[in-house]
């Protein structure tokens, strides 16, 4: 339709004032020069359809800035030459806006023909003749390209992270929040993970912000590709990310994608100012078990995430209840670690590393452990844990290379002190001068100081690195490199640095243990490496016969582990020291601690209606031993009351007058720290639908649930407790 024909009678109503009055003097002639000139220029578009919705008028521009022939658009259904944008379609279509008759404005849409990505913005007015009948529409039409991917993308940025594209924290906030809302109703499961990056703040402080940066877009990559399921993933700040899963209660598959990540993440990193090797933990927290909405699963989630890094990084951990009063004593425990050095709480152990064959003591690693007012003696592994990433790690570097001396310098002359430096330490200005102060001030030869040092001193800046290394060397300290083949093991540094020893990874040598074919392999090259670059090795952590002769085998020079010995006081190493030497034999069932608190507890197993308080003895993957109970015959079943609404259904297999031996229906998990859980636990909602007794069960986070006694007559217990068992009752 030509311009004149768009400006009918009925048209002309936008060349008009609001009282229908002329809006100027101009000739029809001059109006439509004008409106010609005003479509030409972009500045205002029209278009008009009649009463079936098909395009009967469209300006020429808006063809052009389609991109597509005028006569493709004519005569076709308006609904199908645009759509309203992704948002501004959710709540009214075209064809409804269209068939309401009625006048609309601000409406956004794109063309479905064109690939150019223009969108307009339409306004539209209904037409009526002289009888009131419907004939049509005439609006106008604007381009807001520019102005709506400007507005998408300030929306984007304050919904995602600009670094690695995830969401940010204050999406990840609203879509928690939101999904368990909804899911609060619907009574369905959500997993929410958080995750903290081990080692990254060393990365970016020694190889800069911008490897940091890449090094984060490079996480986030292989995060999104490692959770094969639905999710939500977010990046909170620094090196903190979050993850949402709906749906999934089962610790055994959370786990598996907690673990799943974790591997990927440690895999080395390839950035422009060179490579890195870091880690991650993991905390994991489940609604409605770990809390109903979305603050109390996020803060369950952090306190997870606490512990396993406490526990020693590299691992994840599920929220329990008791994880509040650990990370408050934890907390504690690292606020008073400067007053445990001016105080002298903190003492030495000593662990024997052996030579292979003679089984003669060469050396004694120094490890720092703390008599704490309150908490008595906390280990050496305890107490590592609670120094990583503290203020006083320097301070309590300094003092162990000090003390370490101080005792070194009365042993035999032929046994060497090694201490570990932490990182920092290393990086110090003043190390140099500490490790000569502590030599002077012990008089000691500088050979028999051993220094320890991690690969990810090599992170940092390489030249100061290798002029530390070669201060130390000229000094006469002796060196090695620890936790060889924990990460990026480089030949380079190899090649350059002067180190008298490598020792091997404990996780590497424990795999060994368990496989004993590639991973022993790799013990075995790595061993040749050594021999070529004339260097010593060791390997730590043995705790079998069969995997120390295995290493011997492999040419392994010296020997530290369980089996030798654990870190023995300073009084007991002199001790043995005195006379021709310290020669230990390995005995086989020495073995490493157990890490986990003793399982003696007292715990509820329930039999029909009744519940009874017993002492779990001991606790394994497929069963129990439970003592409290006089009378139980085998065969009996028992639903067993593990905490926080961890129910797992078990069956007597043996019984021995109080004891009994159970087996369960479904195997018990890994933790993630050392410990079990079942797999699945009873929900909240079940319990309260059930009209369960909720305070019945152990302690567990059930707020805001509803439930009562099922209402049945009480029957008589079956089972009384032995002679002897103290029964605390409610």
């Amino acid at each position: 339709m030509p311009l004149k024909g768009f400006l009918s009678s009925k048209g002309s109503s936008l060349l008009r004032g609001r009282r229908g009055s002329a809006a100027s003097v101009l000739s029809d002639s001059e109006k439509l020069a004008m409106l010609d000139e005003l479509e030409q220029s972009g500045l205002g578009w029209f278009w008009a359809c009649d009463s079936d919705g098909n395009l009967t008028y469209l300006s020429g521009a808006i063809s052009e800035r389609l991109e597509v022939p005028l006569e493709d658009l004519l005569g076709k259904p308006i609904p199908t030459i645009f759509n309203p944008i992704e948002g501004e379609g959710r709540t009214r279509s075209l064809s409804l806006m269209l068939g309401t008759h009625k006048a609309f404005a601000g409406f956004a849409v794109e063309a479905t023909k064109g690939t150019n990505g223009a969108v307009l913005r339409l306004a539209g007015q209904p037409v009526m003749n002289a009888n009131g009948k419907f004939e049509g529409f005439r609006g106008t039409g604007a381009d807001i390209t520019v102005e709506y991917h400007r507005d998408a993308e300030t929306e984007r940025l304050a919904k995602f992270d600009s670094l690695t594209g995830l969401s940010n924290r204050h999406r990840m906030a609203h879509q928690i929040e939101t999904t368990l809302t909804a899911f609060k109703a619907a009574k369905r499961n959500c997993a929410i993970m958080m995750l903290d990056l081990d080692k990254f703040k060393q990365v970016n402080d020694t190889m800069g912000h911008a490897a940091g940066d890449e090094l984060l877009k490079q996480v986030a990559a292989r995060l999104s590709r490692s959770i094969e399921r639905e999710c939500e993933i977010g990046r909170l700040g620094g090196d903190e990310f979050q993850v949402m899963i709906p749906d999934v209660d089962d610790r055994g598959v959370l786990g598996d994608i907690a673990m799943k990540i974790i591997t990927m993440l440690k895999q080395p990193y390839s950035l422009e100012e060179g490579r890195c090797v870091i880690g991650c933990s993991v905390g994991i927290a489940i609604a409605p078990h770990d809390g109903i909405n979305a603050d109390e699963v996020v803060r369950s989630a952090d306190l997870a995430l606490y512990a396993a890094k406490n526990g020693g990084r590299g691992q994840y951990r599920f929220f329990s209840g008791e994880l509040e009063n650990e990370a408050i004593f934890r907390r504690r425990l690292e606020a008073d670690l400067g007053k445990a050095i001016n105080e002298k709480q903190l003492f030495l152990k000593y662990e024997p590393i052996v030579d292979a064959k003679t089984r003669t003591v060469q050396t004694l690693e120094a490890h720092i452990c703390w008599n704490h007012e309150q908490r008595g003696e906390i280990d050496e592994e305890e107490f590592a844990s609670i120094l990583e990433g503290s203020s006083q790690v320097n301070d309590v570097g300094k003092w162990l290379i000090r003390e370490a001396c101080k005792h070194a310098a009365y042993w035999p002359q032929t046994v060497r002190v090694a201490v570990n430096v932490p990182v920092p330490l290393f990086n110090s200005s003043d190390f140099l001068d500490d490790v000569k102060a502590a030599l002077d001030e012990a008089d000691m030869p500088a050979a028999r100081l051993e220094l320890e040092i991690s690969e990810a001193v090599f992170y940092g800046d390489t030249t100061a690195v290798d002029r530390t290394l070669a201060q130390l060397f000229k000094l006469g300290v002796r060196l090695t490199l620890d936790e060889f083949g924990s990460g990026y093991s480089s030949l380079a540094y190899l090649r350059r640095a002067p180190f008298d020893a490598i020792k091997i990874d404990e996780k590497l040598v424990a795999e060994a243990d368990r496989h004993d074919s590639r991973e022993m392999g790799l013990i075995r090259a790595i061993v040749a490496l050594s021999g070529a670059l004339d260097m010593d090795t060791i390997a730590n952590g043995i705790e079998s016969n069969a995997l120390l002769a295995s290493l011997i085998d492999c040419g392994i020079d010296y020997v530290e582990g369980p089996i030798f010995s654990d870190p023995v006081s300073r009084e007991t190493a002199e001790s043995e020291l005195l006379g021709e030497g310290w020669t230990i034999e390995p005995v086989a069932d020495r073995t490493k601690r157990a890490r986990r608190r003793t399982v003696y507890r007292r715990i509820q197993v329930i039999h029909d209606d009744h519940s009874y308080e017993v002492t779990l003895r001991n606790l394994s993957k497929s069963g129990a031993l439970i003592q409290g109970l006089a009378d139980v015959p085998k065969g009996t079943q028992f639903v067993v009351d593990l905490g926080g609404g961890q129910l797992a259904v078990a069956t007597v297999i043996r019984t021995n007058g109080d004891t009994q031996g159970l087996e369960f229906e479904q195997p018990l998990i890994d933790d993630g720290s050392g410990g079990l859980c079942t797999r699945h636990r009873v929900s909240p909602y079940a319990l309260a639908a059930a009209g369960a007794a909720l305070a019945a069960l152990s302690p567990g986070n059930y707020k805001g649930m509803e439930g009562g006694m099922l209402g049945q007559a009480a029957s008589i217990p079956q089972f009384g407790y032995a002679p002897g068992f103290v029964h605390e009752a409610a």
